[in-house]
């Protein structure tokens, strides 16, 4: 294919915003393809159907995640080039998938499983960690760049929970053939995305400033103690969103004997407020000040939380697991903004790396603390604990919070 006609699919395919956007949500959608089924797949893949071996399972990838991403952006910044990476990320990963669908027929077991999870991750989280970094590349504001990766996730997560929920349904080994396939397609978009996007986007490409390791983040909050209040935040909210993809589909399952196409729906009436409250929320948050939405959302969260624990109808759980999302708009776009008030625009990446590192410790964390509580103990006492740390934390750092929010507000109005 020449050159011109290159262009002219470019063009047909929408914005290179848009077409990252897709790939960002494509592989949300994989990735939460799984967890409504979890239960049955993981009996299919050759362990007991309880919430320690989920777990794992779970675990597996999300320590791949935090293990790669760091790899694949030094990678890139090598290489000069991010659409080869994400290009490659995607496939590896459909092909992991592809492999897990057939370990069933090959007689390996579930510790086979788990190690093409390691895999899987390891090139997943490329595609979708350059895929958000390539959205950082972009011109035309900070804002549109990251709104559009907010409500690709958002809304990734949501549709993967709803289909994955119809497939399992179906066939338990369903949602991982159709996660192939969609990592696939997203391969194949990225592809069509030009590392020169100044081209394409009309401006300027901005250098990525951001190194996503842990060591970064510690040097980070060294520099700048204050962005340990937002970074505990991101750790605690991100711990809740675990604990949900994982208690939250045993929950549904065990206590209201929801089948997989119902537990889809309960996860899903979080995402998709979550995913389509972000943008109001956080402009409303610009308005209001950072205080409100971060200390109350998160003790209205917190509390939702709970009360999803202690509701006696599936009705009444799937309602406030509305009430869940939304709350948690309110917290995630106001503790990001946070962390843009407190430091320098040359800062941000850096900033926001740091953010990103551990909000993924705090996703892993909530796998592990849900799983443990979970499996040891009871769904109340998991809902507690998970609910109860929310709220901790917003009543602990209320003080640091205000302060924080009003210099935020006042060094804005003096740059305005």
């Amino acid at each position: 294919m020449d050159g011109p006609a290159i262009g002219r699919l470019r063009t047909r395919l929408g914005s290179p915003r848009l077409r990252l956007g897709v790939v960002v949500w494509a592989v949300l959608v994989s990735q939460v393809l799984l967890y409504p089924g979890l239960d049955g797949l993981i009996v299919a893949l050759g362990a007991p159907g309880e919430i320690r071996a989920g777990m794992w399972f779970l675990v597996a990838e999300f320590g791949a995640f935090v293990a790669f991403a760091v790899v694949w952006g030094a990678a890139s910044d090598a290489l000069g080039r991010r659409t080869p990476l994400v290009v490659a990320g995607a496939i590896g990963g459909a092909a992991s998938y592809l492999l897990l669908a057939s370990l069933p027929t090959l007689g390996v077991g579930f510790r086979g499983a788990l190690l093409v999870r390691l895999l899987g991750g390891a090139f997943t989280i490329g595609a979708f960690s350059l895929g958000i970094t390539m959205l950082m590349d972009l011109s035309g504001g900070n804002g549109r760049n990251m709104g559009a990766a907010g409500i690709a996730i958002g809304l990734g997560a949501a549709i993967g929970s709803v289909t994955g929920g119809q497939l399992s349904a179906i066939d338990p080994v369903g949602p991982v053939y159709a996660g192939a396939a969609v990592l696939a397609a997203a391969g194949l978009l990225a592809a069509t995305v030009s590392d020169t996007i100044a081209e394409a986007d009309d401006a300027a490409p901005q250098p990525a400033a951001d190194r996503r390791d842990l060591g970064a983040a510690i040097e980070t909050l060294r520099s700048t103690p204050s962005l340990g209040v937002p970074f505990a935040f991101g750790f605690i909210d991100r711990l809740t969103a675990g604990f949900f993809s994982l208690v939250g589909v045993f929950y549904f399952g065990d206590v209201f004997d929801l089948d997989a196409a119902g537990v889809g729906i309960a996860l899903a009436l979080f995402f998709f407020p979550f995913a389509l409250l972000q943008y109001p929320l956080g402009s409303l948050s610009d308005r209001i000040g950072r205080f409100l939405p971060v200390v109350a959302g998160s003790i209205g969260y917190g509390l939702t939380i709970i009360a999803v624990g202690l509701a006696t109808t599936v009705e009444l759980a799937m309602g406030l697991m509305v009430l869940v999302g939304v709350a948690g708009a309110f917290v995630a776009p106001a503790t990001m903004a946070l962390v843009t008030d407190l430091v320098d625009p040359g800062e941000r990446g850096v900033a926001m790396g740091g953010f990103n590192v551990f909000g993924s410790l705090g996703f892993l964390s909530g796998f592990l603390i849900g799983g443990v509580v979970g499996s040891s103990t009871d769904y109340l006492t998991a809902f507690l604990v998970v609910g109860g740390l929310e709220i901790a934390i917003a009543v602990i750092a209320l003080p640091a919070v205000r302060r924080l929010a009003t210099a935020g507000q006042q060094s804005v109005s003096t740059a305005d």
